[in-house]
């Protein structure tokens, strides 16, 4: 659907919201604008609206909050944007954790909307972005908006691997999943597992690299009673467990090479044998991968078999590392604050924006496996409801100078437009090339930044 033809309601009650109405109809041709929370809530019930863009206060007690979290319950595909020109950023926050796609602060740039429609036709009008999940993702800070139980991002490598997903999902392909240790490699094989035929059936993880040869094999295969010392009676291994299924080899690159030749006669054959014993059992059991090594690279230095190599890697996905989404970070430090706060029994937390900034600037080695541990000890360690750059763990805090009021780079001798350029540059690469982020943590406009991104050549 292109943006001409999305059906757009405005709910506001000043004279700005007809000239928001004029403003947005260079986007779309279906603009419709109400003074009132309660009839936009009867409209949205009796009408369908791609994206509505709603003021908080109004009077009479029905607030901007109030109508967004029915329409998050009657319509969750409805992108909302929170309008307002005296928006607090713990009132902002709320909206965003409460489903808000986005809040914009009065008066409204022709720029800001059209990066406002930018970003929702890229998230909405591609195919492989919308209905390729258990959970399809509407960019709330919730559950609801993890694509496959945990998976969020509207980054173009990741709409590349929701793609791949969508396709293989369905088949029976084995699927090769790569990527750094903690990018969320299991989450996409359980997404894989979740969106095949064989989704009823048993999804079973085992990690190559954290058991022996004997028990790896012991707990693949299955073994008898007696069979080695310990076998106190006979046992199913994870292929037979998982007939019919799903089995997920995570770490696969660290598999012993023995290991390697005797699961490649299996996924030949479809035929294991337990530990101990003669008899042969007949399995249906596809295999989704995982490796934080370059597998290639081990199979020329003769590190991993070519064979099996080629029989796992049906179908391959790469995982960009966090530093490389960093548009991805908001979204994900919200969704770990609520669990967290879920999880410890307190109530829901903010985040000050000098600790957001610190947080999109560091690199994740981690990567969203360490950011997860991070928002916990954050959430435990902070002392009121606003978590600040003191509670961040020092390790992340202390490779930035971000709030001790120094320079990160020397200006001195330097022109004020190299400094410019520097500072525009710098601040591009911490947000991961988001021009909206980049703008406002510049406190330039838009159209201001696009400009002195054309002029210094960025």
């Amino acid at each position: 659907m292109s943006a001409k033809e999305k059906n757009i309601l405005i709910v506001d009650n000043t004279q700005q919201g007809e000239v928001l109405r004029d403003v947005i109809r260079k986007y779309s041709n279906t603009v419709k604008v109400v003074s009132d929370p309660r009839l936009a809530l009867e409209s949205v019930k009796c009408h369908s609206f791609d994206l509505i863009f709603t003021e908080i206060y109004f009077s009479g007690g029905y607030s901007g909050i109030d109508l967004l979290r029915e329409i998050r319950k009657l319509t969750p595909e409805t992108q909302v944007i929170v309008v307002t020109d005296h928006a607090t950023i713990d009132t902002c926050k709320v909206a965003m954790r409460l489903g808000a796609y986005d809040y914009l602060t009065k008066p409204i740039t022709a720029d800001e909307l059209g990066g406002i429609f930018e970003r929702i036709l890229v998230c909405k009008s591609e195919p492989d972005s919308s209905n390729i999940a258990v959970e399809i993702s509407t960019r709330e800070c919730n559950s609801d908006n993890f694509i496959y139980g945990g998976v969020l991002s509207c980054s173009p490598a990741m709409l590349h691997v929701y793609k791949v997903i969508k396709k293989v999902s369905t088949t029976n392909l084995s699927v090769l999943i790569e990527g750094e240790s903690g990018s969320g490699k299991e989450l996409i094989a359980r997404a894989v597992h979740a969106n095949s035929p064989r989704a009823s059936k048993e999804y079973q993880p085992i990690n190559c690299a954290g058991l022996s040869e004997t028990l790896l094999e012991s707990e693949l295969f299955g073994h008898t009673k007696g069979a080695f010392t310990g076998a106190l009676a006979d046992r199913k291994g994870l292929f037979e467990v998982a007939d019919k299924g799903t089995l997920f080899l995570d770490e696969i690159g660290d598999m012993p090479a023995s290991m390697q030749a005797k699961l490649l006669r299996v996924l030949e054959d479809g035929v294991i044998t337990p530990v101990g014993s003669t008899r042969s059992v007949k399995v249906d059991v596809r295999i989704v991968s995982a490796t934080n090594h370059d597998l290639a690279k081990l199979v020329e230095e003769k590190k991993f078999r070519q064979d099996l190599y080629f029989r796992i890697k049906g179908v391959s996905v790469t995982l960009p590392p966090l530093r490389n989404r960093r548009e991805d970070i908001p979204d994900l430090v919200y969704y770990f604050l609520s669990q967290s706060c879920t999880e410890l029994g307190i109530d829901m937390m903010n985040i000050s924006e000098p600790a957001m900034n610190i947080l999109l600037s560091y690199d994740w080695p981690g990567n969203i496996r360490q950011l997860r541990h991070a928002i916990r000890a954050m959430v435990v360690m902070c002392d009121g409801i606003m978590i600040d750059v003191k509670d961040i763990p020092p390790d992340i805090h202390k490779i930035l100078a971000l709030t001790s009021g120094k320079p990160t780079v020397d200006l001195a001798g330097k022109s004020l437009s190299d400094i410019e350029r520097e500072a525009i540059e710098s601040t591009l690469n911490m947000v991961g090339g988001n021009r909206e982020k980049a703008s406002k943590i510049l406190k330039i406009g838009e159209r201001t930044l696009y400009r002195k991104i054309k002029e210094f050549g960025l």
